[in-house]
């Protein structure tokens, strides 16, 4: 029934479907259970690009409403299937009313706070700067609007260090004074030099956490290559766009290939990356794996997307718990493995990501403050 409420959506049903469904529909229970489908579609099919779920709803509504829209589907609707027609539109109607209603309600029990642009600029010398969205700090080297940081290019006999943290609950942009632009997500630490020495090989050292790098040609620097030093391996570059996956509390280090060429080693072995693959590193072994992935779904947090495919609730719970800066907690062991796939965006309220999970999963969560108890 779920694929023929999907083809009553998408207007490709077909009259014998049609048929099937209005007779489902005479049941009251499966009125409600077409009343959930139509959330979890709102919820977990619509992906939000571009964080307007709502208006997309909306046009799938007037698509069926709008007579001029949906004549394949009117001309389906035989008159003895009218009034089930009718509660099917009723249905979705109110399931988009309820909807915000319940947006409504998750904003008013907000405890815990959305992530947003922040992050703490160490210098050399131990001092230190807090960067945060709204606030402008600038020198003659570097400049801030408290979204992205962004150096200067110059020209130094001794290379000086500077350290970008970004906490949990934070994202920050940072262009270096080479060009390379690097996105560091929640819970992350990147040192890099404050400008580059001429005819010496760039290098960054991704602390912990993630990154995406978009690096500036090894052309335009007098053919000097760019490292990307982390955790247990090195990053060769010659010109590219990737990403480090190196958190601390991982047990492996990805790194996924958009554009280019890399070479990823450590001390045994030294792999070359091509599109869309992604080398996995194992601390304890120190072997590194290469493997085929949707890169989409390894960068979708840059864009400001959850992109959860078949990943277990251990996994998608370490990334919610850096992003809104929580600690949760599993009562019920079990539901560590269970898997959960959506697409969502990042601006929503922690409790609007665990009330989608929660219609697909089968959980109940209590929040204390910073911590979230999953049963």
């Amino acid at each position: 029934m779920k694929n023929i409420i999907t083809k009553f959506i998408a207007n490709t049903i077909t009259e014998d479907e049609l048929e099937l469904l209005c007779k489902w529909l005479e049941n009251h229970k499966n009125q409600n259970e077409f009343k959930q489908y139509i959330l979890d579609y709102h919820d977990l099919n619509i992906t939000m690009l571009k964080n307007d779920a709502d208006k997309a709803f909306n046009r799938v509504k007037k698509s069926i409403d709008n007579p001029t829209n949906s004549v394949k589907v009117i001309r389906l609707f035989k008159t003895k299937y009218l009034k089930y027609a009718a509660v099917a539109v009723l249905l979705i109607s109110s399931s988009y009313f309820f909807l915000k209603r319940n947006e409504i309600v998750e904003r008013d029990q907000i405890t815990v706070s959305t992530g947003t642009d922040k992050a703490t600029l160490t210098f050399e010398d131990g001092t230190s700067v807090v960067l945060e969205k709204g606030q402008l700090y600038k020198t003659d080297k570097v400049v801030s609007n408290g979204e992205q940081l962004v150096y200067n290019k110059t020209k130094i006999d001794v290379i000086v260090y500077n350290y970008l943290t970004v906490p949990r609950g934070g994202k920050f942009e940072l262009t270096l004074a080479d060009g390379t632009k690097v996105w560091l997500n929640s819970a992350s630490k990147l040192k890099y030099p404050v400008a580059f020495k001429e005819g010496v090989t760039r290098e960054v050292e991704l602390i912990y956490g993630e990154g995406y790098f978009d690096v500036s040609s090894s052309k335009n620097h007098n053919s000097t290559k760019f490292n990307v030093v982390s955790k247990f391996q090195k990053v060769e570059v010659l010109g590219t766009e990737f990403n480090i996956k190196a958190y601390q509390d991982e047990e492996y280090v990805y790194t996924t290939l958009i554009e280019g060429k890399v070479a990823v080693s450590n001390e045994v072995y030294k792999e070359n990356l091509n599109i869309n693959e992604q080398s996995i590193l194992d601390d304890d072994h120190g072997i590194i794996r290469i493997s085929d992935v949707n890169v989409y779904n390894e960068t979708a947090w840059k864009k400001g997307i959850f992109s959860f495919r078949d990943k277990s609730l251990k996994d998608i719970t370490k990334a919610l718990s850096r992003w809104y800066d929580v600690d949760f907690v599993f009562k019920n062991k079990a539901l560590e493995t269970m898997t959960f796939n959506g697409v969502l965006s990042k601006s929503k309220t922690l409790e609007g990501i665990l009330t989608a999970i929660k219609r697909n999963v089968n959980l109940n969560y209590k929040i204390y403050d910073k911590k979230i108890v999953l049963e």
